[in-house]
């Protein structure tokens, strides 16, 4: 008698209105409606096989929905970048391109790749992530008004625009209101909020970013944390040639606000600042200096975050990289 266990994998594309499904090796495929009877019957059919693995590919949010649900049922679902499905197909020969064949290409990268499935944001970091990305687009939005404004001429173009941007202040206050009651009407969130903002030069923005877009800081080691924020230093040599270090890749909105959080540290956070004045005396260029310091940040905040005991927070030893916490209010 054979007792083999078969692996098998799964790649599922998804469009704004269906689901493509390919089940290797059984080269089984489903073409189903991207509905509440369509994901059900898509997780009843995937648990009766069970799979080894199940890919998907980001599509601006369209996947969570299946995701969440296939997760929600114990079953190993990835979460993948486009672009590493996309190169994955051309180092295989396949260049079409449509939703049957993405959904075996996804199924072909989770047998050869196997990439990491990890778990999934839980419906509250959803819901606080959701909104510090609306209340990103409302910002960018005013900027937009305000920069018209400075160059508008007639009146009714200059009264159309201040009272957008009058709206836009309004919407922005209510947003920042709900994400404080929400931040603060948790007890895990409001005990890492005020961890967090114990670090000089971190503020309230940083602190929802990242608690929302970066939900990992805190379970990953040091080096783990820079390469999904993109802080880490890659290396391109070959032979006797040793090239520059750069960054690249990562997770694009939590490192601009780790940006601005590091120009401020590098003037009102003592080692950091140290940190920095070295790198600078040792001649390193400008950029390589606040790269440097938004990696040493960034660590800072994951050892704070991981040494948090359970309950009530209490103060870190600053010699080991953390800071004596304290509380601001958040506004």
């Amino acid at each position: 008698m054979n007792n083999t266990i078969v692996e098998k994998f799964v790649g599922i594309d998804v469009s704004k209105s269906t689901l493509d499904v390919c089940i290797e090796p059984l080269g089984q495929t489903l073409h189903i409606a991207y509905n509440e009877a369509g994901i059900s019957q898509t997780v009843e059919c995937l648990k009766e096989i069970p799979p080894t693995l199940i890919v998907i590919e980001a599509t601006g949010g369209l996947e969570v929905r299946i995701a969440t649900e296939l997760a929600g049922k114990g079953l190993p679902v990835a979460v993948i970048n486009p672009r590493q499905a996309r190169d994955f197909a051309k180092a295989t020969g396949q260049l079409a391109k449509t939703d049957q064949v993405d959904a075996a290409v996804l199924a072909a990268f989770a047998k050869a790749i196997r990439p990491q499935a990890r778990p999934l944001k839980d419906a509250d970091t959803r819901a606080l992530d959701d909104m510090v990305s609306r209340r990103r687009q409302l910002i960018g939005i005013r900027v937009q008004e305000t920069l018209r404004l400075g160059t508008a001429t007639s009146k009714p173009l200059q009264k159309s625009l201040k009272q957008h941007i009058a709206w836009l202040d309004k919407r922005i206050t209510e947003v920042d209101n709900g994400l404080t009651k929400q931040l603060r009407e948790s007890d895990v969130w409001r005990a890492k909020d005020d961890l967090l903002r114990g670090i000089p030069g971190v503020g309230a923005v940083t602190t929802l970013t990242m608690l929302a877009k970066c939900p990992e800081l805190g379970t990953l080691n040091r080096r783990e944390i820079a390469a999904l924020t993109g802080v880490a230093p890659l290396a391109n040599d070959s032979g006797k040639h040793c090239g520059k270090r750069f960054v690249w890749g990562g997770r694009a909105d939590v490192r601009a606000v780790l940006y601005m959080a590091t120009v401020s540290a590098i003037r009102c956070n003592d080692p950091i600042k140290a940190f920095a004045e070295r790198l600078k005396k040792a001649g390193k260029p400008p950029k390589v200096v606040i790269v440097a310091c938004m990696r040493k940040l960034l660590t800072i905040m994951n050892s704070m975050l991981k040494k948090i005991p359970r309950g009530t927070p209490k103060p870190l030893d600053l010699e080991h990289g953390c800071y004596p916490l304290r509380v601001q209010p958040f506004p």
